[in-house]
Order: C-alpha cells, then sequence, then structure tokens
C-alpha cells in the first residue's frame, strides 16, 4: 500500500529536518551536557509524546479533507516545498550560535525534564507544519486507506527523528568537546544539511504527480 518511494522520501526529509537545528534539538542537547545523559533521554520521552499529538491530531483531520477536496493536495505541496526551501536557507546564511556550546542551566527533576521536552516540542511551529503540510505530499490518495498511511508514515518519521536525537543526547557532550576544538566542522554540518533541503524543496516543487508511489 505504502511504496517504497513515499517510505525513503519521509525518511530523507525526516533526517534533513531533524539534523537542521531547532528547539528540540537545542532543549536536549543543552540538558544532556548540564545534567547528564538520562536528563537528555528523559526530555526526548516529553518529545516522543508530543510528536504523538501532533500526529494523531494532523490525521484525523487531513485524511477527511484529502479525500474530500483533492484540489487541496496541491496547495499544501507547495507549502511543504516554500517550508524546506526556508529551512535550508536558515542553514546555508552566515552567522548563528552552535547547539552544542556548553550553557549554565540549574538541574531539574524527571518530572519536569519530560514535560519541558513535551512543551518545547508542541511548541515548535516546525514540527506543526510538517504535519500538516510534508507528511500527507507522501500518501497516495489512489492505494486508499488515507488515514492508515499518514500514521504509518508519521511513525516513519517519528522513529527517524526520535533515533537522531537520542545518539545525539548520549553523545552531546562528547560532540560539544570535538566541534569546539573544530570550529571548520561546524560550517560543513549546517552546509551539507541546507544543500540536502534545498534539493529535497525543488524535488517536491517540481513533482508533477498527485502522490508519491512506488
Amino acid at each position: 500500500m505504502i511504496g517504497t518511494h513515499a517510505v525513503l522520501g519521509v525518511s530523507a526529509v525526516s533526517l534533513g529536518m531533524v539534523l537542521t537545528p531547532g528547539p528540540n534539538m537545542m532543549y536536549l542537547v543543552s540538558r544532556s551536557i548540564t545534567q547528564g545523559r538520562r536528563a537528555g533521554v528523559t526530555s526526548l520521552a516529553g518529545v516522543a509524546v508530543g510528536f504523538l499529538v501532533y500526529l494523531s491530531a494532523a490525521n484525523l483531520g487531513l485524511s477527511l479533507v484529502f479525500l474530500a477536496v483533492p484540489e487541496l493536495y496541491l496547495a499544501v505541496k507547495l507549502a511543504g516545498a516554500a517550508y524546506l526551501g526556508w529551512l535550508a536557507w536558515k542553514a546555508l546564511r552566515p552567522g548563528g550560535t552552535s547547539v552544542f556550546a556548553p550553557q549554565e542551566l540549574p538541574p531539574d527533576s524527571s518530572r519536569r525534564l519530560f514535560t519541558m521536552g513535551l512543551v518545547t516540542n508542541l511548541l515548535n511551529p516546525k514540527i506543526a507544519i510538517m504535519y500538516l503540510s510534508l507528511i500527507p505530499q507522501f500518501i497516495d490518495l489512489r492505494a486508499g486507506h488515507v488515514l492508515f498511511q499518514g500514521f504509518v508514515l508519521g511513525g516513519i518519521q517519528i522513529a527517524v527523528s526520535l533515533a537522531v536525537n537520542l545518539a545525539i543526547a548520549l553523545a552531546a557532550g562528547t560532540i560539544a568537546v570535538f566541534l569546539a576544538r573544530r570550529p571548520v566542522w561546524l560550517r560543513v554540518q549546517r552546509y551539507l544539511m541546507g544543500t540536502v533541503l534545498g534539493a529535497l524543496a525543488v524535488k517536491l516543487a517540481t513533482d508533477r504527480g498527485p502522490a508519491v508511489t512506488a
């Protein structure tokens, strides 16, 4: 039902977005560096719940809308491409501070760490826009079961995001020391991710099909 291209497409977009520094990564890294790996993992659990909230809300509404108004598909598609282009520009423009720069933060309880991870994700506009404009682009309307496709593709995004964020949280301290000694690597990472996101934006904007299929 779900084509290989859709799975690979969602995985690529998810990887590009999770590697682009945002509120979630900044919070997880800051907590891992200042309070330890356990704090980072606890915070990530809250982020995961936030993903599920957005995924459920988006799919329960959009599955019916896309079936009733197929023309909305084009508008959603172009919005997603524009958003990827904006992320690419943010990554490629000069300046910016590394998310791995050490910060002084007071220790928090596990409950607060979880809650702040959840709130940080729910208040992250990147996540809201992603579920509303990116994931639906890879749904094949002709295959049916739109709701199921939405949850499966969203599950892929969540798995990719959690895997990458977990690795980053566990290695945050080591990465911070490594990058502090090699600033050129920060520029390489930023330019690489910006290029990948820009290429994805062009591909999504120029794809004429109603959905990504196998």
